[in-house]
């Protein structure tokens, strides 16, 4: 159902601007994909554009659109805001049930942002809890579904490494004991490290991936605000890429500026790391493109201090120059304020003709006059290497109307090759297989 929130005057009145702000014309959609994003001039309005397709959940027997060539039908139903997936070995699936702690109200704009948020359907309160999803019978869908973890604060991502399993709280990087086959964690965790979290986490969802030889962890800490208003001291050991050595417990930056990575991957040629990461806001419409990127040891990214190289964010105070000078220029740019969270590479040929490309979870805009994202892309890659522009996977998230289905947030490949996608307005995981073949 469409989410009914009382909203204050003051909030209605700045919701409303951004509404009446639909008349802008966009750049492009595919002006700002690729490795040379068209960047328009910056534009600061007093109150910036907000459009907001309200959380309405799917009708009965609808489901998303799959591209040409595939099919998509639901693997789980009826979860409870789910955010992240991880397959585990023996084709159990891990869901993180989750979402981030209250956010303090500190300025006007925190109030219309958690009016925003609501509305989305982005602030319900977190089941805390990992949930185990197994199909036995290989019917393409989900019959076992257990609570696997709980009690944990606002998890997110999730990494095997041999026997154990590590869980990215909003807080803290845990480590627990996982036996093959089991339907639940029995034994406690272990804090491995801590990770900069509240009293503000104005992004909470820390990542986690192994290494594939499983030596290191690399984990994301997104930024604590847009671009730095809340003060420079808030932001340290934020906006940042970690890697963590399992073997000494060692932690180090291992990239930085990124105002809020999320999914990670390595690609399958080059064994690079890459990375999703969702850019500032309140520029103006088309501006900055969220970015896909190769993740390079010791990089630093622009955030907040510049974007895109060396365009130089005037808001930011004292300036950096020294910082911009050496600032990265992402590899791929995905279209301005699509929110890329999900990436996953693909190794499989159960989709043919999506092998070594990567698919991406767009879990859409509500800070630009014309929505963008909300759906998952896919983009083509040759030679460790973007080839061509993303490609739709799978749309109609949205209504005629544009209310919210669903929003797409992790993405991962099942034991068969297919792909799932964690849905976490519908409430659902979906699973993407080819159109002429069985589920398994």
């Amino acid at each position: 159902m469409p989410t009914r929130l009382l909203i204050t005057s003051a909030a209605a009145a700045l919701l409303a601007s951004g509404l009446a702000a639909c008349g802008v014309k966009p750049v492009p959609r595919e002006a700002q994909m690729g490795p040379n994003p068209e960047l328009p001039a910056a534009d600061q309005p007093l109150i910036p554009a907000i459009h907001i397709a309200p959380a309405e959940g799917w009708p009965a027997g609808r489901t998303p659109t799959a591209a040409a060539g595939l099919q998509v039908a639901a693997f789980a139903e009826g979860l409870d805001h789910p955010r992240w997936l991880y397959v585990l070995p023996n084709g159990d699936v891990l869901v993180a049930e989750s979402n981030g702690p209250a956010a303090p109200i500190k300025r006007p704009k925190d109030l219309v942002l958690n009016v925003v948020t609501g509305m989305a359907g982005a602030n319900t309160p977190s089941a805390e809890r990992i949930t185990l999803l197994r199909d036995a019978d290989g019917d393409g869908v989900a019959e076992t579904r257990i609570v696997f973890l709980a009690g944990l604060h606002s998890p997110f991502g999730m990494a095997l490494v041999g026997n154990d399993l590590y869980v990215a709280d909003t807080d803290a990087l845990l480590r627990f004991t996982y036996v093959p086959g089991e339907t639940s964690i029995r034994g406690p965790g272990v804090k491995v490290a801590d990770l900069p979290a509240g009293p503000i986490d104005h992004h909470w969802t820390k990542n986690v991936i192994a290494s594939p030889d499983g030596s290191k962890l690399f984990v994301t800490v997104g930024s604590n605000s847009n671009v730095g208003e809340n003060g420079l001291e808030a932001e340290a050991g934020r906006a940042t890429i970690y890697e963590f050595d399992r073997a000494t417990g060692a932690m180090r930056a291992f990239a930085t500026g990124m105002r809020n990575p999320n999914g990670m991957g390595f690609e399958p040629v080059t064994g690079a790391l890459w990375a999703v990461v969702n850019e500032r806001d309140e520029l103006g419409n088309d501006l900055v493109p969220d970015y896909f990127t190769s993740v390079k040891d010791g990089g630093f990214y622009g955030w907040p201090y510049s974007y895109w190289g060396q365009h130089v964010d005037s808001r930011v105070r004292p300036q950096r120059p020294d910082l911009v000078a050496r600032a990265i220029k992402p590899d791929y740019g995905l279209s301005s304020h699509v929110a890329p969270l999900g990436l996953t590479f693909y190794t499989s040929d159960a989709l043919p003709g999506y092998r070594g490309g990567a698919f991406i979870g767009e879990h859409g805009s509500w800070d630009r006059a014309h929505l963008n994202g909300y759906k998952v892309v896919f983009v083509p890659f040759a030679g460790g290497r973007p080839s061509g522009l993303p490609r739709d996977l799978l749309t109609g998230f949205l209504s005629p109307d544009g209310h919210a289905y669903g929003r797409p947030v992790g993405v991962s490949v099942d034991r068969a090759g297919a792909l799932l996608v964690a849905d976490d307005v519908g409430d659902k995981v979906w699973r993407v297989t080819a159109a002429d073949r069985p589920p398994l």
